[in-house]
């Protein structure tokens, strides 16, 4: 007698998720991704009346160039940075050895070994290398920024020091990057949907899997999974809390045991495929069954996201949404999120869009074409739980699209 394999539905999800990726892959013009990306960057830097930047952080350098290499590790050490002239050849400098990585990317033009001059990686050899990396910045600004003025994003004070010394002005390269960044190319809205499409499976997951007895710790441990196993890449913060953890928000996952009734909210803050941060929140219930004062936190959450989504249009004013966006009721208003609104790329990117009492008065606007998330907690200064919702959209020429699509709950 023949039996047939029984396929799990989680196998089943990987298997379409792998089909789908592969259609998806047909479909991006990476080459063209990539331009896009680092002719954004130079025309900020033009816009500015810059020459080049010199950018450290992970996220920057994968922007400009696409370049992958120990992301987190990078976040913290100053071992890895690339060169980006307006004209003039892209250069990255390498961690030790790992040349090899980034050789099929062709718009990186050379690839050098870092200089290094942190402590850690050098100890009381660090100022002869801090000499060693200023006098190569010197030989690149002879030739690609001869107004002696550079962008950088991430640097340390002795080596800002010592290039003002050389006679080199540093900027900040964050708005440059912040301001490239904005606006996606149908490519990137293609690998955000990707990022998204895996948060979805493991929230989902999540859900499913949700029971009493399991830690919080547990629970966020099957996104972190789902994410690595479908190709993402990191997880920026691990804000998972259940019952009277939930109230004030932030904090993060514990060994905490949940129990029926509890409330459990998160925050996804995943780097998935291609780099690209997919950040949508949700709150449940263990069991499954809301009372009455979960229903109403609940749908107070619902209502402020679906009014301050219906107010956003292309071309309108940050001022302006500020000032008709949905008004927290004073007794939660201690306990409100830190913005309303942020940008979503790479990961959190501008605007941060703030309450009115937190300078909820930077100019600007939203444009077609950037990529949002509206953010909503729903908490009582002194109350026992609160609610956390976020959903990510795509700003359009007559309203906004729903990126997220995990359904939120039935109240």
């Amino acid at each position: 007698m023949k039996f047939k394999r029984k396929i799990a539905p989680e196998t089943k999800s990987q298997q379409r998720f792998i089909t789908k990726k592969r259609l998806r892959e047909d479909e991006i013009n990476f080459d063209k991704l990539r331009s896009y990306r680092l002719d954004r960057v130079k025309k900020e830097l033009e816009k500015n009346n810059l020459e080049a930047c010199i950018l450290f952080d992970p996220v920057n350098v994968r922007y400009a160039l696409d370049t992958v290499n120990m992301s987190v590790y990078n976040m913290h050490n100053l071992t890895r940075y690339c060169f980006v002239p307006v004209n003039g050849p892209t250069i990255l400098y390498e961690y030790f050895n790992c040349e090899i990585l980034s050789k099929h990317l062709n718009l990186i033009d050379e690839i050098r070994p870092s200089i290094t001059w942190d402590y850690f990686s050098n100890g009381d050899q660090a100022n002869s290398q801090l000499k060693k990396w200023v006098n190569e910045i010197k030989d690149l600004s002879k030739n690609y920024f001869k107004s002696k003025k550079v962008a950088i994003d991430v640097i340390n004070g002795p080596a800002v020091t010592a290039l003002n010394k050389s006679g080199i002005e540093v900027v900040d390269a964050k708005l440059i990057l912040e301001q490239a960044r904005v606006i996606k190319s149908p490519e990137e809205l293609t690998c955000m949907k990707a990022a998204l499409e895996v948060a979805e499976i493991g929230v989902a997951k999540m859900r499913e899997e949700l029971k009493p007895g399991m830690t919080e710790d547990e629970l966020w441990s099957i996104l972190h999974k789902t994410n690595i196993e479908y190709g993402g890449e990191w997880i920026e913060c691990r804000i998972l809390s259940s019952g009277e953890r939930t109230n004030p928000w932030m904090q993060e996952s514990s060994n905490k045991i949940m129990q029926t009734g509890e409330m459990v909210a998160f925050d996804t803050d995943m780097v998935g495929p291609y780099g690209y941060c997919a950040d949508i929140s949700r709150s449940y219930v263990v069991g499954h069954k809301f009372n009455d004062e979960q229903k109403n936190l609940y749908s107070m959450a619902t209502d402020q996201i679906d009014h301050n989504a219906r107010l956003i249009k292309s071309g309108m004013s940050f001022k302006e949404f500020v000032k008709k966006s949905w008004v927290l009721p004073e007794d939660y208003y201690g306990n409100r999120y830190s913005c309303m609104v942020h940008g979503i790329g790479l990961c959190d990117e501008w605007p941060q869009i703030k309450y009115p009492t937190d300078g909820g008065e930077q100019g600007g606007s939203f444009e077609k074409n950037m990529t949002i998330t509206l953010e909503s907690y729903i908490g009582k200064v002194g109350g026992k739980e609160g609610v956390k919702l976020e959903q990510q959209y795509l700003v359009g020429q007559n309203g906004l699209e729903l990126m997220s699509h995990h359904p939120l709950e039935k109240i």
